[in-house]
């Protein structure tokens, strides 16, 4: 599998963890230093990332996805990932979203990993 293969790979089994609430998983494809980026601005560090997956207050029930564009420049990367997810977040109601996220990735020891994630829609 190439680089471009392994990160759209990453993006499935993100999801599938997010769905499943595999905290493991979760944990094991972001970086230490990993922060999610919410369409309110909102900055989340990994491990409360995880968490809020963890007690449902970001609830993610199946992903759809669209759209998958890669650019590798050397041990860094961008991926932008358009799903229809359908989820539940902070305390909102059950909604299928148009979301968009563009990772930044970085490759340690032979492994890519997820840096950071900006959401939006499409």
């Amino acid at each position: 599998m190439d680089d471009k293969e392994q990160i759209i790979a990453l993006y499935h089994q993100m999801y599938q963890a997010m769905v499943e609430k595999d905290t493991v998983t979760l944990d094991d494809l972001h970086a230490p230093e990993f922060v999610l980026v919410h369409m309110t601005g909102m900055r989340q560090p990994k491990q409360a990332y995880i968490q809020a997956i963890a007690d449902g207050t970001l609830n993610y029930f199946s992903a759809e996805h669209e759209q998958m564009d890669v650019t590798i420049d050397d041990d860094h990367a961008t991926l932008q990932g358009r799903s229809r997810v359908s989820a539940a977040v902070f305390g909102g109601s059950r909604h299928t979203w148009p979301l968009q996220l563009t990772f930044q990735l970085v490759k340690r020891d032979g492994r890519w990993l997820f840096t950071e994630s900006k959401a939006s829609t499409y």
